[in-house]
């Protein structure tokens, strides 16, 4: 199947289907600049749609939802992870499920599975949060191997990490060459602020560790995915949840081609003179017209919710089609939401 993204299909038809959910022009935001979109949420960044179809919904047994990373794989459909063990491919159109995957572990356990590459080959590369690990699975969900993880990015008492604050994000850079996971939250020692990007170099077919980065995030917000662009240069989401307040999401452009190997720094907080990333904003989704979507629960924008999935689904006048995806933990008051953006670097 060639790639046929969401983006590429008309609001009416799908709306008849009653997949996806358009502004009219009562919602319409000013234009952004004299020729620019619509739905602005920014100058760079726009949102064309959302989806809410497969909210709270079930495919051959299988819960459809906690959806925590998106790919597209080779065949054009999209892949979309669950935190909880399972893989599923979606119609790039209509967002129907096609097939689910079950995952596990090399002992039959469960994954908390977050990050998700289909590498050049087919084979699924799946981050893990629990350990943390890298795996590589088939495509159909058999464990052909992992990669290494330094020792101070393992949960405590192992390492220096968090339960559950460690690989979120996951990319595979254009070329194959370099995989790069990003940590959700700082290591015991380092600034709160900062959190560390792993990569890994493919050498003879196999991944091994490479540089490690230092990235700074936003007061009170973490890192839950990361897209590779073919620069060199990285989208990167930062969120966070307020209660009664609700959801931070910020899509920020990093540059990690300047900064600092952190491999060997055991405490960023004492240390000085590292570079950490750059990272420019590109938008605070909470300015996004809101479309007409409805929140369970209280966010500063009802369109808001617990985004944690990207991906980058193709160009449009010079624009890149972005895909975010939230996860509703398979909880009454969230929203297993897309969200169709389009991004001007």
């Amino acid at each position: 199947m060639r790639l046929r993204t969401l983006l590429a299909t008309t609001t009416a038809a799908l709306a008849a289907a009653g997949c996806l959910t358009a502004a009219g022009p009562a919602n319409a935001r000013p234009h952004a600049q004299p020729n620019g979109p619509h739905h602005a949420c920014s100058p760079s960044v726009s949102i064309d749609r959302f989806s809410d179809a497969l909210d709270k919904t079930t495919y051959d047994g299988t819960y459809v939802g906690n959806l925590s990373a998106l790919a597209v794989d080779r065949d054009g459909s999209l892949a979309a992870l669950s935190d909880r063990s399972a893989l599923f491919r979606l119609d790039a159109d209509s967002l129907e499920p096609e097939a689910v995957v079950p995952l596990a572990d090399e002992n039959g356990g469960a994954l908390d599975s977050e990050g998700l590459v289909v590498d050049r080959d087919g084979t699924r590369l799946i981050g893990s949060e629990t350990e943390p690990v890298v795996r590589r699975h088939a495509a159909d969900g058999r464990v052909l191997g992992r990669l290494p993880v330094p020792d101070a990015l393992k949960v405590a008492p192992a390492g220096r990490a968090r339960t559950n604050g460690t690989f979120e994000g996951l990319t595979l850079f254009p070329g194959g060459r370099t995989l790069l996971a990003s940590m959700e939250y700082a290591l015991t020692g380092d600034g709160a602020d900062t959190v560390r990007f792993q990569t890994w170099q493919r050498d003879r077919g196999e991944f091994r560790l490479g540089p490690q980065y230092a990235y700074r995030v936003d007061t009170g917000l973490g890192v839950p995915e990361v897209t590779a662009l073919p620069d060199g240069r990285l989208l990167v989401l930062e969120r966070g949840f307020t209660a009664g307040v609700g959801n931070t999401v910020r899509l920020y452009l990093a540059d990690p081609r300047r900064a600092t190997d952190t491999g060997g720094i055991e405490r960023l907080d004492q240390e000085t003179g590292v570079r950490p990333v750059h990272k420019t904003l590109l938008a605070d989704l909470g300015d996004c017209p809101s479309l007409g979507a409805t929140a369970r629960q209280p966010q500063p924008n009802p369109l808001l919710d617990n985004i944690e999935g990207m991906v980058i689904t193709g160009r449009h006048h010079g624009r890149l089609k972005v895909l975010l995806v939230s996860d509703d933990n398979q909880n009454e008051s969230q929203t297993t939401r897309f969200y169709a953006l389009r991004v001007r670097l």
